[in-house]
């Protein structure tokens, strides 16, 4: 028996951001390769599957490209729906290329299924257009990491390029990407917002400018983060001020460098 991979998006987190094909995919699966990040409420939902965690975290022991792409093919060869669960969009930093290209080569059926990317979700999160009129008419995503043997990422000039940036795994290199933005032209003083956890109940925002990235970052609790950069976000970090300083009583005097809300769930802050 020869089964199909289905490549399919999770979203940003929340189980109910997930498309319904999607869901039924996953009702229906035999087994399910997911990314590490998964949230168990997403695989509940797989409940006669057999369930394997294949994700790959910065840092962190993770499971080789090329492994995960036979256990891919190996898996369609006794199984008719194979599923290969990936956090946001499998079409973008999802590695989905070589999955499919091996796939293909094996001759094992393909099918992707999108999903929320965590742009869009953090976009949600904090109500604020990526391409607000008159201010943002061009929007990159974009990741500073490549691989060793790749050719040179030019993820400086994409920044530089777009009206709004959206920062993929990049909050462990915040100092250097601030470093690297502002040498090459960018404001020190232009808005950003870090979301951490986009989606979740626990989800957070960080506000602040490219010169205070880096203490941005350092800010978070070490949950998916998102940065997001752009003059959208300056009337977002004011406006967001301002209602926390008349929620507290007090007057509102100056922006803070950092400041974390918990997404219209209740409000509190940290700095």
């Amino acid at each position: 028996m020869t089964g199909a991979v289905y490549l399919v998006g999770a979203g940003p987190g929340a189980a109910d951001l997930l498309t319904l094909r999607a869901a039924r995919l996953l009702e229906r699966a035999d087994i399910v390769f997911h990314d590490a990040l998964v949230p168990d409420e997403v695989l509940s939902i797989s409940k006669k599957s057999k369930k394997i965690k294949v994700g790959k975290r910065s840092g962190r022991l993770s499971t080789a490209q090329n492994f995960i792409n036979k256990q891919l093919a190996d898996a369609a060869r006794k199984h008719k729906v194979v599923v290969r669960l990936k956090g946001g969009d499998p079409m973008l930093f999802g590695r989905a290329h070589e999955e499919i290209a091996y796939l293909r080569e094996k001759h094992v059926r393909v099918e992707i299924v999108p999903g929320v990317t965590a742009a869009l979700a953090a976009a949600a999160e904090l109500a604020v257009s990526l391409t607000r009129r008159g201010l943002s008419r061009s929007v990159v995503f974009l990741t500073p990491r490549s691989g060793a043997g790749e050719r040179p990422n030019e993820w400086v000039k994409a920044a530089l390029a777009a009206d709004t940036v959206a920062i993929y795994m990049g909050a462990g290199e915040a100092g250097a990407i601030s470093s690297a933005l502002i040498a090459a032209g960018k404001p020190r003083g232009t808005p950003l917002v870090m979301v951490e956890n986009a989606s979740l109940p626990d989800a957070r925002r960080f506000f602040g400018t490219l010169g205070t990235l880096e203490s941005v970052a350092a800010s978070g609790s070490g949950g998916p983060a998102l940065i997001l950069l752009g003059e959208v976000y300056r009337g977002s970090a004011i406006i967001n001020a301002w209602y926390k300083k008349q929620s507290s009583g007090g007057q509102l005097s100056c922006l803070p460098t950092v400041r974390a809300t918990r997404s219209g769930r209740g409000r509190s802050s940290s700095s």
